[in-house]
């Protein structure tokens, strides 16, 4: 499944009032803090109403992130004030954003499911380029028995994840956790019910 024009999409879908899926982090995200070190450099990836950065800052990390939507990033500036925190928020489509090389310590990529396989491909590489040696990524997402389950994410299993497919697109990355599982989320109104999840996090190696 593809979004033939993604920012009028999500525009549309966050334009709604409140927060589509809350202003607390992701569970899997909070649960990997241990994994996260003051002062380093983070990034979050279609990090829609700013959730995650916004956690990630208040973590004493140096947060960039990058959403396609304006109308969520106005919002996630918003929140972002009221908190407290600094985060630098870019209004960019995720397939054309310069990643970098060896640029971040974390990487937050929380239901990013909108890429189809190719895309997905694509931004999984530049994922793992974009880690600095030594750097996790936190990755969650939907197995394909979410689509009974129809509590969020696109209604499409070739967007979905199994532990195959992270263990192959990761390859290069150490896994220090990979969890299929099923449990109730209450994320805002986008993500509301009982899912199919799949929780990563891999570290890229030192040497």
């Amino acid at each position: 499944m593809t979004f033939p024009d993604p920012q009028s999409f999500w525009d549309q879908r966050f334009t709604q009032p409140g927060y589509l899926f809350g202003t607390e982090p992701n569970v899997f995200l909070a649960s990997q803090a241990h994994l996260l070190k003051p002062g380093g450099k983070a990034l979050s990836i279609a990090d829609g109403e700013g959730r995650n950065s916004i956690w990630l800052a208040q973590q004493g990390l140096d947060v960039v992130a990058v959403e396609i939507s304006p109308v969520a990033v106005e919002k996630a500036r918003r929140l972002a004030a009221e908190r407290g925190v600094a985060v630098a928020f870019n209004v960019a489509n995720v397939l054309d954003w310069d990643f970098g090389a060896a640029n971040y310590d974390v990487i937050a990529a929380i239901f990013i499911q909108f890429l189809a396989p190719p895309q997905r491909t694509l931004i999984f590489r530049r994922i793992v380029e974009a880690l600095r040696p030594g750097g996790c990524l936190i990755l969650q997402g939907y197995t394909p028995q979410q689509i009974e389950y129809k509590t969020g994410g696109p209604p499409s299993a070739e967007n979905m994840y199994t532990e195959a497919l992270l263990r192959e697109a990761f390859a290069d990355l150490d896994v220090l956790h990979l969890h299929e599982h099923e449990a109730h989320v209450a994320e805002g109104t986008g993500h509301l019910g009982w899912s199919a999840l799949i929780d990563f996090a891999g570290r890229k190696p030192s040497a």
